[in-house]
């Protein structure tokens, strides 16, 4: 921090006050890494209680540290790092989002009289490993990985970018070579759109559930119309392409804007 945290926010870091944002909390204990008269300050916060508990745990670490450094894994080391880019909890995703798109791919070559069944369900190709890519439940170091600095909506970029960057290719290959074949750029913008629409949305209900709302939705409302019809919706059409390059951008300018909301674990 440039400047010292107030006295209001130091007596609520004291008191273990759940109000204060992790990004917060991160600020202040850099800071009094640094700052000898913010330390005397929280010294005069804490209770009786809280300096002997305090005093406690140094006469530990001093008998840990003379006892010498314990030895340590490499790969240990190195697993935080790959992990805030990467998590092997989205790969049964990512081959269950191709063997459905291969699937739907079969169905529009045996099925002619049929829309593009790949088309009409590659808005939706990303948003299961999204949703998997940022994950208590299927992170191993999710309590590690969140309290670096980088926890936030850096972090589930960079994990989002991981998952489009193993959907897109099978989008394109399928656009190209597949039965059906259409303009990559009906399937690439509207997967793009609805990435950054469960990004913004995560904002407010987490990630999850904004993946699990609107594959919901989009099944609802377009695929299932489509195939009762056997009719492209006007959204996939070939006019279209325009507008959802306008939707996908200002979808992604108010996700960047929304970034301080997701420095909260309940955003996930």
């Amino acid at each position: 921090m440039s400047t010292h945290p107030t006295l209001n926010d130091i007596d609520r870091y004291a008191d273990g006050d759940a109000g204060l944002d992790e990004a917060t909390v991160w600020s202040i204990e850099v800071h009094l890494e640094s700052c000898a008269d913010c330390r005397a300050r929280l010294a005069g916060s804490t209770t009786a209680e809280s300096r002997a508990l305090v005093a406690e745990v140094a006469a530990v670490v001093d008998r840990a540290i003379a006892a010498g450094p314990a030895p340590r894994s490499t790969a240990f080391l190195r697993t935080p790092l790959r992990q805030r880019w990467f998590v092997a909890a989205l790969l049964p995703w990512v081959a269950m989002t191709a063997g459905v798109l291969g699937t739907a791919a079969l169905l529009t070559y045996f099925l002619s009289e049929l829309p593009s069944i790949v088309l009409l369900l590659a808005p939706l190709a990303p948003l299961p490993g999204v949703a998997a890519a940022w994950s208590r439940r299927g992170d191993p170091a999710w309590e590690l990985v969140i309290g670096t600095p980088s926890a936030g909506l850096t972090m589930l970029l960079r994990r989002t970018t991981a998952v489009l960057v193993l959907v897109i290719p099978v989008l394109g290959v399928l656009a190209a070579y597949g039965a059906g074949r259409v303009n990559p750029a009906l399937m690439l913008l509207p997967c793009l759109a609805f990435t950054a629409a469960t990004l913004l949305l995560g904002s407010l209900v987490g990630v999850r559930r904004a993946a699990v709302g609107l594959m919901a939705a989009w099944a609802a409302a377009v695929v299932a119309p489509s195939l009762a019809t056997a009719e492209l919706p006007v959204l996939l059409e070939p006019a279209a392409i325009g507008g959802w390059a306008i939707v996908t951008v200002v979808l992604a300018a108010l996700t960047l804007l929304r970034a301080d909301s997701f420095r909260r674990l309940t955003s996930f």
